[in-house]
This record gives C-alpha cells, structure tokens and sequence, in this order.
C-alpha cells in the first residue's frame, strides 16, 4: 500500500461503512456539507472545514450532503523523519490518540491550494515528488494550528519523546509491555515518561497506557467480528476474565455489554 493517496470527495470517494486504517487520515471540505462519524462520534463538515483522523479510529461518512474537497492519507513513516515532524503532527490535539477530533473552519485558501497540488505531485510523481508532498503536508498542518490559534484555542505542544510513548504503546498491545520494557524500548527512564505523562496527560504514564488499551479494546468490540476472548489475546492478556475485569472497571461495561451496545 503507497505511503500516501489524495482522492477529490467528487463523485463520491467517502467511506461510507465503517473502516479502519492505520494511515493519518485529513478530510478537507471545499463545498457542500458532510456528516462524518469517528469513533461512535458524528462531526459536521462545511465548506471550509478540515477534521483529521488518527490512525486506527474507525470513521464513515454518515450523510453526504453534495460535498467536494479532498480526502488525504498517510503513513506516520511517511511524514515523521524527525522529531519536529513528529510534534508537528500532534500539535494542538492533531491525530492525537486521546479521542480530540474536532471540526476545524481553515477556510478557502492554503488548505485547497496544497491539496490540489499534492494531488497533482502523486498522479504525476515528478522528481523529488515525496519532498514536495511532505513540504505541502506541512503547510496544511501549519495553517489548521493557526486557525486554532486564532479562534482562541490554548497551544497544546506535547513532546516528541511522549508521542513516541504512546505510538510503543500502540505498536505492541499483543506484547502488553510493563512500563519498564516501554522505557528500555525507547531509551529513557519510567521515572521520565511518568514526568512527561503527567505534563501531557495529566496522569501517569501506566495510566496512559490503561487508556489506550481500553480505546483499543472498544474498537475491537464495535468493528469486525472478534470474540471478547479473541479481543482479550489481541490485547496481550491471557486470561480473558481478567481483561473483562479491566475493562468494566474502565468503561463502566462489560465487553459483552459494550459490544451488544455498539456493534458496527
């Protein structure tokens, strides 16, 4: 699958079932509206609006309402070569794997320009295309923090090593690592990514960890056909008893509960 694709909303290239990639996703609004649904939560797109789709959450488009625009995919390979681009990436809540989606008004302006010339760059791929293409990313990238700036919002700059974190986390849920294995992974210490989790998230790292896992597992519940047994040895635990236990106690449900509720 290529690092990165770019398609236009006309005719219709919207996901209209729910699907699942572990690709950034960008949906850009140029005109009409949609209706977009990302993890069980649904979004209203204008002309001018953009959300962004972490990698993994399960998104469809719930009404299409004669939008245009331009949907874009990519790796974190393919954008993160260093670690500014890695903070780039998650500034002010963008991709962020803490559930942040939110509707962002950029207006007409960069955001269709660099599109359309990215889409020009991959059906053409001339020399040094992939620069190009990264180079536009970030423009786009840069140009929906400042409309959040603008509109007010506080400046939410995590950083890199952090992210790193929460992508080990991501990476490796069948390993289900303890907190010293993370931390041996990425070369630093639990005492560092408790200090920087409790900076970023407001609690600690292990906590971090509970979080995603039980995003993960709701996930896994709602999309495709996983037993909660099969869903417990995805996630790396052994006894399917004991991650019942888990995630009643953090989501207030049982898997089977959460599962009959929200089952795509």
């Amino acid at each position: 699958m290529s690092m990165i694709t770019i398609t236009t909303l006309e005719p219709s290239a919207l996901p209209d079932k729910p699907r699942r990639v572990m690709r950034y996703v960008l949906l850009y609004c140029h005109t009409g509206s949609l209706v977009i649904s990302v993890d069980h939560r649904d979004f209203t797109l204008g002309a001018g609006d953009v959300i962004t789709i972490t990698s993994g959450q399960i998104h469809h488009v719930r009404e299409n309402n004669q939008a245009t625009g331009y949907l874009l995919e990519f790796t974190l390979d393919f954008f993160c070569k260093d670690d500014n681009d890695i903070e780039l990436i998650f500034h002010n809540g963008l991709f962020c794997h803490f559930a942040m989606n939110e509707v962002i008004p950029v207006g007409h302006g960069v955001a269709d320009m660099q599109l359309a010339l990215i889409q020009e760059e991959v059906a053409q791929q001339p020399y040094q295309y992939l620069i190009s293409v990264h180079s536009r990313i970030t423009l786009i990238l840069v140009a929906i923090n400042r409309a959040k700036v603008q509109r007010g919002d506080e400046i939410w700059r995590p950083d890199a090593l952090f992210l790193k974190f929460l992508e080990a986390v991501r990476n490796n849920f069948e390993h289900n690592y303890p907190l010293k294995e993370l931390a041996s992974l990425l070369g630093t210490t639990e005492a560092k990514l408790n200090e920087l989790a409790r900076l970023h998230a407001g609690k600690t790292a292990q906590n971090v960890i509970y979080g995603l896992i039980t995003s993960e597992a709701k996930r896994l519940l709602t999309y495709g056909d996983l037993s909660v047994k099969e869903v417990a040895y995805k996630l790396g635990f052994n006894d399917p008893f004991y991650f019942s236990n888990f995630f009643k106690k953090q989501a207030q449900l049982s898997p089977k509960q959460y599962k009959e509720q929200y089952a795509l």
